[in-house]
């Protein structure tokens, strides 16, 4: 039982950032696969106590917050257009009636305006959770995992694209910090922390100091090298072009004949003959990208016990969907009021697991 107690986080044993991000990509799946609001609630009660448990005071891991906040515009947003622009849903419970503007014979199916009813606002609250707790999942994974230490994990075929994205993931949250220090700061000294002018004010000293990091980097990458490519013949470029090409051709075949229903024959065949395409084209590729990897982080046991709760979490969502669809996809026409379905709830507490087996993070 020591063993698997989760011990202080320092440089050696820091949990792989690969595990955080498929254990939110699991539970990202888990909530593709309902609308239920509670199921979608307890999706995010169970990232959000992962993260107050395991993060860092890194600069990324404040950016949790920014995430949940564009959850909430995201709902917000849907409702306000299901309002305005109208929704396809039909209702018979009408809450209240807007002017609706006339429009032209060729723009036929398209309203403004109108009646707005029970129903339909129910169905964009649905769909706007759904989508707010995506976005909550992927802000739990950018929260956790280290991004300098992802992009050592990459394949070198993908080490260019990994620093373009793993530099806008870390400028990301350095951007929320130097907006939340502004603001303090603006409070300190008496002055508003809302409104335009506020806004236009703060913006430039964010903007100024997002340019001076990015010479930074840019500085340190030439220091170090970045950039330099070796030589490989032409017949291995070919080769590496045509099975990444058609490995991914591949998975997404294979990804459409899972989700459609006429070619669940040969949907997996399909994926795995791409995957292992796409990964021999990766490994010739990465012949190119000339450097070494200094300490990697190792797989352990800790990281497949994060990644494997959140499979399972994606594993029990798609299997109670198959079983209990009502119960995921509550009604709206007529409308109803949700349940907690049990089974599908205790599916998603596998990934509390985290919370204990993951090193916890010095106190700063």
């Amino acid at each position: 039982m020591n063993s698997l107690r989760a011990p202080e986080a320092n440089r050696s044993n820091a949990l792989h950032a690969g595990a955080w991000w498929l254990w939110a990509l699991g539970l990202a799946t888990a909530a593709s696969r309902t609308t239920n609001p509670l199921l979608l609630g307890l999706i995010v009660a169970v990232a959000g106590y992962v993260v107050a448990a395991r993060r860092t005071d890194a600069p990324w891991a404040r950016s949790y917050g920014a995430f949940v906040k564009l959850g909430l515009f995201v709902v917000g947003a849907r409702v306000l257009f299901t309002v305005v622009l109208g929704s396809s849903i039909p209702g018979s419970d009408v809450l209240f009636t807007l002017p609706e503007l006339p429009l032209p014979a060729w723009a036929q199916g398209v309203r403004i305006g109108g009646r707005v009813t029970a129903e339909q606002l129910v169905f964009a609250l649905y769909e706007g959770a759904k989508l707010a707790t995506l976005l909550i999942c992927v802000g739990a994974a950018n929260a956790l995992a280290n991004p300098a230490r992802l992009l050592k994990s990459l394949p070198g075929a993908l080490y260019e694209a990994g620093v373009a994205v793993v530099v806008a993931m870390t400028f990301a949250p350095n951007m929320v910090a130097d907006v939340a220090r502004l603001r303090t700061a603006r409070r300190l000294r008496g002055r508003s922390a809302g409104g335009v002018r506020a806004v236009l004010q703060i913006g430039l000293p964010v903007l100024e100091g997002a340019l001076e990091r990015s010479i930074a980097v840019a500085a340190s990458m030439d220091a170090r090298g970045y950039g330099r490519t070796a030589q490989v013949p032409t017949a291995v470029r070919r080769t590496t072009n045509a099975l990444t090409l058609g490995g991914l051709l591949g998975v997404c075949a294979g990804t459409y004949g899972l989700l459609a229903a006429e070619g669940a024959g040969y949907g997996l065949p399909l994926l795995c003959v791409g995957l292992a395409a796409a990964v021999a084209g990766l490994r010739l590729g990465g012949r190119r990208a000339a450097r070494s990897r200094y300490r990697p982080d190792r797989w352990g046991v800790r990281a497949w016990l994060v990644a494997g709760s959140g499979v399972a979490v994606a594993a029990l969502m798609i299997w109670a969907n198959g079983y209990a669809p009502e119960a995921l996809h509550p009604g709206v026409v007529p409308l109803v009021a949700p349940e907690l379905p049990v089974w599908p709830a205790l599916g998603v507490l596998p990934g509390l697991l985290p919370a204990w087996v993951a090193p916890v993070a010095k106190e700063a």
